[in-house]
């Protein structure tokens, strides 16, 4: 449904550094730079971009896909290290369905980033 999506960030070069480090142990990496944004993806498709165009948004929720479990508790751990505060330790939610793994944390701007994995393993 959705192509790619973005956000704008107070201070690009911390953010784009953050992000870099957050989202690697998912398998993600900065694909595409352009100096006032870049997009972040795999397999040569940027789907993730940070801007310094614009007022940063507060709050947006902001999920990426985990292949494993393994790989939610190493974005957690990631994130955290890259300046991160934490918003949910790695664990299940089954309020959400009944394999549904996922970690919270909250960027360098407030913003709710999630890595979930959505099967038993």
């Amino acid at each position: 449904m959705i192509d790619h999506v973005g956000i704008d960030v107070r201070d690009y070069a911390k953010s784009k550094s953050f992000y870099e480090r957050a989202v690697a142990p998912l398998g993600y990496a900065l694909l595409m730079d352009v100096g006032v944004a870049c997009g972040f993806g795999r397999d040569g498709k940027p789907e993730f971009w940070i801007s310094s165009r614009g007022e940063p948004q507060r709050g947006v929720h902001i999920a990426f896909v985990a292949s494993d479990r393994a790989s939610v508790d190493a974005f957690h751990e990631a994130a955290l290290a890259a300046g991160a505060t934490d918003n949910g330790s790695p664990g299940p939610r089954p309020l959400y369905h009944e394999h549904y793994y996922g970690a919270y944390v909250l960027d360098l701007d407030g913003n709710n980033v999630e890595a979930v994995c959505h099967s038993p393993q």
